[in-house]
């Protein structure tokens, strides 16, 4: 037979437990929180770095003598 002060001790025992995985999940957010904040970070900058690149790749592709990419090239002269 259980007597009020045993259940209340169980009670006393869960709560702790509840609170302590509560705590234990909060930080894990936090941290899962701060790593996707740096991962954005990355992102952007990656998305940035891609855009830069692709303009300099466009402007290189212009300044071939000013040759439109789908025209079609005469034969080279023979000997």
């Amino acid at each position: 037979m259980t007597t009020a002060s045993d259940e209340s001790e169980r009670q006393d025992l869960r709560i702790s437990e509840l609170e302590s995985r509560l705590e234990f999940q909060d930080e894990t957010i936090q941290k899962l929180n701060d790593e996707m904040v740096q991962i954005q970070h990355k992102l952007f900058a990656q998305e940035k770095q891609l855009k830069r690149l692709n303009e300099r790749l466009q402007a290189r592709g212009e300044d071939e003598d000013g040759a439109d990419p789908n025209q079609i090239e005469p034969p080279p002269p023979h000997y």
